[in-house]
C-alpha cells in the first residue's frame, strides 16, 4: 500500500496527529495524508488528504522520506513531504489530537513504525 504524509511546519514547529484509539495503530501519532489513489500523483494525494483529514490547504514541498514497513495487515510505503499551511486550521476529522512540537521533541511522542525513519531525520535536521 503506498501512502504519503505531510510533514507540516509551522514557525519551525511540526504538527504531529495521534490516531484514533479504534483501529489500527490506534493512540500512535504520524504524520497526517494517507493513500495514494488510482491517477493520483503523491502530491495531489497528499493535498486532497490533508484537506479530507484536517480541513486545511497545504502547498507540498521537497522529499523528506520514502520508507516501507511491513504491518501484520500489510506492507506499507510512507513517503513523506515537507509542506506549508497556506489556508484554514487544523481541524480534527479523523485523529484524536494534534500537537506542534519542534523537531527535536518530536521522539517524545509514541509514532506509527512507519513515519520513524521520518522523525529521525527531521529531528536530526
Amino acid at each position: 500500500m503506498n501512502v504519503v504524509g505531510a510533514v507540516i511546519d509551522r514557525g519551525g514547529r511540526i504538527l504531529c496527529a495521534q490516531r484514533g484509539p479504534n483501529g489500527s495503530l490506534g493512540g500512535m501519532w504520524e504524520f497526517p495524508g494517507g493513500k495514494i489513489e488510482n491517477g493520483e500523483s503523491p502530491r495531489e494525494a497528499l493535498i486532497r488528504e490533508i484537506d479530507e483529514e484536517l480541513r486545511c490547504e497545504v502547498v507540498v514541498g521537497e522529499e523528506v522520506t520514502t520508507t516501507s514497513h511491513e504491518y501484520d495487515f500489510g506492507v506499507v510505503t510512507l513517503t513523506t513531504f515537507w509542506c506549508e499551511l497556506v489556508a484554514g486550521t487544523p481541524t480534527l476529522t479523523e485523529h484524536a489530537e494534534v500537537r506542534w512540537l519542534a523537531p527535536t521533541e518530536l521522539d517524545q511522542l509514541e509514532w506509527a513504525p512507519a513515519d520513524v525513519p521520518a522523525v529521525a531525520i527531521i529531528g536530526s535536521a
